[in-house]
């Protein structure tokens, strides 16, 4: 098993959990979050005053997906959160050692 986390733009979610569905993908887990990457947040107008933006909102998605289900996903995710703009974000994978469902005792990759 594996662990996905997408950071993509809000405006993006919907997009993303559209096309996950259209796979199969049962589940997922969303956290908003704000932070910045490389350009170190951005500059707004705003009535013709300049504010600087340190931390820009973002959208976590978090998924437990099978091995075999991994490259599919990461294709998924990446087309339906692309804009080609800079900030449409980040996908991170690693490995899930185990996972128990707590109503049926399902562990692996049965309780996904």
């Amino acid at each position: 098993m594996k662990r996905i986390e997408a950071i993509i733009r809000p405006g993006k979610v919907s997009d993303v959990c559209k096309e996950l569905a259209k796979i199969g993908h049962p589940g997922i887990m969303l956290t908003d979050i704000s932070g910045h990457g490389r350009q170190r947040g951005m500059t707004k107008t705003l009535r013709g005053k300049v504010y600087n933006v340190e931390f820009i909102t973002k959208t976590k998605m978090d998924l437990i997906v099978k091995d075999s289900e991994v490259e599919k996903t990461l294709e998924v995710i990446r087309k339906a959160a692309y804009t080609g703009e800079v900030g449409d974000g980040k996908i991170f994978v690693s490995s899930m050692e185990d996972a128990l469902r707590i109503r049926t005792a399902e562990r692996g990759e049965s309780a996904v």
